[in-house]
C-alpha cells in the first residue's frame, strides 16, 4: 500500500429526526445564516418549512439563496458570495443534494475571495483557503459532497466544468427519509454516480485488500438496494444504505493506499454536462461500460482487475477475457434495468463537439497519467462507442 493521509473533519448526524439537532449545530457558528437550496423540491416535501420553523424559532437572521442549478453555475456562486459579504453572514446552511452542497462550498470560500471574477477562484483554488463554516441537510444520495471538500462548478459561457477543493462541511445532517420523494430517474442516476466514484479508484495499478474490500462492499450495497428503493421509495433501510454508500464512496477511503487513476470517466463526463447540461450520473453510466471495454482491449494487462471485478462484485464464475466482458455487461445491464439511458443520442448529444470535448478532457494531462492513458483519439473513440448500443 502507498502512504495516505486520512483527514475528514466533517461531523455526520445520520438517521431519522436528526434535524432536531439543527439549532445546536448551527448556533456554534453564529446567528446570521445564508440558506442555500435548489429548485424548490425542499418546499414540496415540507423540509423548507421545518428548517425555517427552527431558524425563526431560535432568532436567526436568514438570507436566502435559492435556485441552485443541477450543474451549479458560477453566477450562482457569485450571487451567494456577494450576499455573504453584504449581509455579514456567519454560517452557510445548504439544504439539498450534491449540487446545492457543492455550490455552498464555493460560496463559503467566495465570501472571502477578493478578486472580481469568481471563476478565477474555481480554476485556481487556494488550498486551505479561508471559508465560512458550512452545515448541510442532505436530500439526495449521489455525489458524496456531504463528506468531502470538493465541489464541481459550471461556466456555461465557456463550456467549462471544473472540480476543485473548497471546504469540508462542518456538520452534515443525513436523514434517509428526506430521499423518499426523490423520483426513480434521479435515484438511479445518483446510484450510478455513487458507483462511478468507487469504480474510478478501483481500477488502479496498486492494490489494497482493505480499500478494495470497502469499494466492493459499496458497489454491492448499491446493486442490492437500488432496486428496493425503486420498488418502494419509502423503504427506509434501502434509502439509508444508499445514503451512507454515497458518503463513503467519495470520501477517499475506497482509494487509500492506491495509485492515482485520473478518474477518466469523470474527466470525460464533465465535458458532456458542461456542453449539454445533462444529469451527471447519467453521463457517467453511459461512459463507464464503454470506457471499460475500450481500455480492456487497449491494454490487456488490465484483465486481472476486470476478472476481480466480475467475481467479487457480480459473483460471476469463469476465467479470462470472456469473464471480464461478462462483468462489464452485468454493469451495463444493471444501469439499463434501473431505467438509465445508455446511448448519448437519448440525452440529446451527437458527434458535433466530440473533438473539442476530447481536448478539454485532458486538462492538466489528467488522462495522460490515468490508469490506462488516453489521448484525444481514444476519447473520441469512446464517445463514439456511446452513440450506439453494444
Amino acid at each position: 500500500m502507498n502512504n495516505f493521509v486520512h483527514d475528514i473533519p466533517t461531523r455526520v448526524l445520520f438517521g431519522k429526526g436528526q434535524i432536531e439537532n439543527l439549532n445546536d449545530v448551527l448556533s456554534v457558528y453564529g446567528k446570521k445564516v445564508l440558506l442555500v437550496y435548489g429548485g424548490g423540491s425542499i418546499k414540496k416535501i415540507g423540509l423548507y418549512d421545518k428548517v425555517m420553523e427552527i431558524l425563526n424559532g431560535n432568532d436567526y437572521t436568514v438570507v436566502e439563496c435559492g435556485g441552485v442549478e443541477p450543474n451549479p453555475r458560477i453566477e450562482t456562486v457569485a450571487k451567494g458570495a456577494e450576499l455573504c459579504k453584504e449581509k455579514n453572514i456567519e454560517v452557510v446552511l445548504a439544504v439539498g443534494g450534491g449540487s446545492t452542497i457543492d455550490c455552498a462550498k464555493a460560496i463559503c470560500v467566495g465570501a472571502f475571495f477578493e478578486g472580481e471574477d469568481y471563476w478565477d477562484m474555481v480554476i485556481n483554488p487556494v488550498r486551505n483557503a479561508k471559508a465560512l463554516p458550512l452545515v448541510d441537510i442532505l436530500t439526495l444520495s449521489a455525489t458524496g459532497s456531504e463528506f468531502d471538500n470538493g465541489g464541481v462548478i459550471s461556466n456555461l459561457k465557456t463550456n467549462d466544468k471544473k472540480g476543485a477543493g473548497f471546504t469540508f462541511p462542518s456538520v452534515s445532517i443525513c436523514d434517509p427519509e428526506y430521499t423518499f420523494s426523490v423520483n426513480a430517474y434521479q435515484t438511479s442516476a445518483g446510484s450510478a454516480d455513487i458507483m462511478s466514484h468507487v469504480l474510478e479508484g478501483y481500477f488502479s495499478r496498486k492494490e489494497s485488500d482493505i480499500s478494495d474490500g470497502i469499494a466492493e462492499a459499496i458497489l454491492k450495497t448499491v446493486i442490492n438496494n437500488l432496486p428496493k428503493a425503486l420498488e418502494n421509495p419509502e423503504d427506509y433501510d434501502a434509502r439509508a444504505n444508499l445514503m451512507w454508500a454515497s458518503s463513503l464512496a467519495c470520501s477517499g477511503m475506497p482509494e487509500y493506499g492506491k495509485e492515482f487513476t485520473g478518474w477518466s470517466c469523470h474527466a470525460m463526463e464533465h465535458q458532456l454536462s458542461a456542453y449539454y447540461d445533462i444529469t451527471h450520473g447519467v453521463g457517467l453510466a453511459i461512459l463507464t461500460p464503454r470506457w471499460m471495454r475500450y481500455i480492456l482491449e487497449k491494454d490487456p494487462t488490465t484483465l486481472p482487475r476486470f476478472i476481480k471485478f466480475a467475481k467479487n462484485v457480480w459473483g460471476l464464475d469463469g476465467e479470462g477475457e470472456e469473464l471480464a466482458h461478462r462483468g462489464i455487461d452485468a454493469l451495463e445491464r444493471f444501469f439499463i434495468d434501473n431505467g438509465i439511458p445508455m446511448i448519448l443520442d437519448e440525452v440529446g448529444i451527437n458527434e458535433e463537439k466530440f473533438e473539442e470535448m476530447a481536448i478539454k478532457s485532458n486538462t492538466n494531462d489528467r488522462l495522460t497519467n490515468a490508469y490506462v492513458p488516453l489521448d484525444k483519439e481514444d476519447v473520441i473513440n469512446i464517445f463514439r462507442m456511446c452513440l450506439k448500443s453494444k
